[in-house]
């Protein structure tokens, strides 16, 4: 399975939900909080976004918790 990868900070509901569902999905992935870690948050930039969650399935960059768009970038990773 491709790498996943999870941008986040600490105080993030949202990045907190994509998490929580790709663990129950049984989805292992990376986080990089963008708080803690000033690597990821230029990273984050450099990619051109400045709000989390982002998370990065299969290559695909998804903006926030989207539910349908995590599903299909999974599902092609299978």
């Amino acid at each position: 399975m491709s790498k996943v990868e999870v941008y986040t900070s600490s105080t993030c509901p949202y990045c907190t939900m994509a998490k929580d569902y790709l663990k129950d999905k049984g989805i292992d992935f990376e986080e990089k909080n963008v708080q803690t870690n000033a690597q990821a948050r230029d990273e984050l930039i450099s990619k051109g976004y400045t709000g989390v969650p982002v998370l990065v399935i299969g290559g695909e960059e998804i903006v926030g918790f989207d539910r349908p768009r995590i599903d299909a970038a999974i599902a092609k990773l299978a």
